[in-house]
């Protein structure tokens, strides 16, 4: 695997990339000492939303929109 420094990583990106894209991976590595690892996205390894993992965690006061109304009104100078 190439091991690229992070000074010409800058400078040749959109090169690295492409090699990337073709299924290369590479590494990022500051004064010889590896940081990074840049690797081909493979969207069947993507992590899964997940959306509603809170869902029944927490409970929202019924009065939520109006919580603080008085101080808020009085702040800016009521409602219209």
């Amino acid at each position: 695997m190439m091991t690229v420094n992070i000074h010409e990583t800058k400078t040749r990106l959109s090169a690295l990339l492409v090699d990337v894209a073709r299924g290369h991976s590479f590494v990022i590595a500051r004064a010889g000492n590896p940081v990074s690892m840049v690797v081909p996205f493979e969207p069947d390894k993507a992590p899964a939303q997940r959306v509603g993992f809170l869902k029944g965690a927490c409970r929202i006061p019924a009065d939520f929109d109006d919580m603080g109304l008085p101080v808020i009104e009085a702040i800016f100078g009521g409602s219209e």
